[in-house]
């Protein structure tokens, strides 16, 4: 019988910016085609002022993080750190942007991914709708809140 960590999830700070963006980087699936596109005052925007942002902990360590975007209902980012997928960090990072954007008024919440990965996967395993492809290589997807 595998023991499962203690995740911990909090509220993602300032402080927590450049690990984020280190985990950003580092993922071996939807990696990023030119890393200047996503700046570090992106990061500090999706804080607070554009929407919210959250990490989990394992040991004292984030492993990974989300941000939930305001203005257009989506999930801006949600990136767990390899070598500690499968205990559950997107599940509860997922689960706590969704329901922030849910909370604020929100009856959908879409985002993109690219097709034919192990986010595809993730996503669809979630129970979000798997869309249209918004371009040669990302799936969009949506999530109707609950009773609308």
């Amino acid at each position: 019988m595998q023991i499962r960590p203690a995740l911990q999830f909090r509220r993602a700070t300032e402080a927590d910016v450049v690990t984020m963006a280190r985990i950003r980087l580092e993922v071996k699936e939807n990696t990023l085609s030119n890393p200047a596109l996503v700046t570090h005052q992106m990061y500090m925007d999706y804080l607070d002022a554009d929407g919210r942002g959250w990490v989990c902990e394992n040991n004292d360590e984030i492993i990974g993080f989300s941000y939930a975007a305001k203005e257009d209902s989506s999930i801006w980012a949600l990136f767990v750190a390899p070598g500690h997928e499968g205990l559950g960090a997107g599940q509860g990072l997922l689960k706590l942007a969704v329901d922030y954007l849910f909370a604020s008024g929100n009856q959908e919440i879409k985002l993109g991914t690219a097709a034919n990965t192990r986010a595809d996967r993730f996503y669809a395993a979630q129970g979000w709708k798997r869309g249209e492809m918004k371009n040669a290589v990302e799936v969009s997807y949506t999530l109707n809140k609950p009773g609308s």
